[in-house]
């Protein structure tokens, strides 16, 4: 899968996923990537960029395995955010389907 095109659903893919429930870092590596490859190093940036943007907040909870794990959760600026990502992303999908894109 092309790279920017990736790079561009990612965001819509992080949100959806965290309007469901809060997520760790890692969990939301592994969830995303069951459906297509990104790695921690691709995930990490994006989650401090929707926090400085307040579209997610963070709190620890405290793991008997190891350290306290940051856990993200969206926000309501977040959510409205990804409302607005998902009426573009639908939008271009009926571009795609006019032009009959398979």
């Amino acid at each position: 899968m092309n790279t920017q095109f990736k790079k561009g659903v990612l965001e819509l893919c992080v949100l959806s996923i965290l309007r469901e429930q809060d997520h760790y870092g890692y969990n939301l590596v592994k969830e995303i990537s069951s459906k297509f490859p990104v790695t921690e190093g691709t995930i990490y940036p994006l989650l401090r960029r929707l926090t400085a943007e307040e579209y997610v907040t963070t709190y620890l909870v405290e793991s008997e395995q190891g350290p306290a794990r940051k856990y993200y959760t969206l926000t309501e600026k977040g959510s409205i955010y990804r409302d607005e990502l998902a009426l573009e992303w639908k939008q271009l999908v009926d571009i795609i389907r006019y032009f009959n894109v398979d």
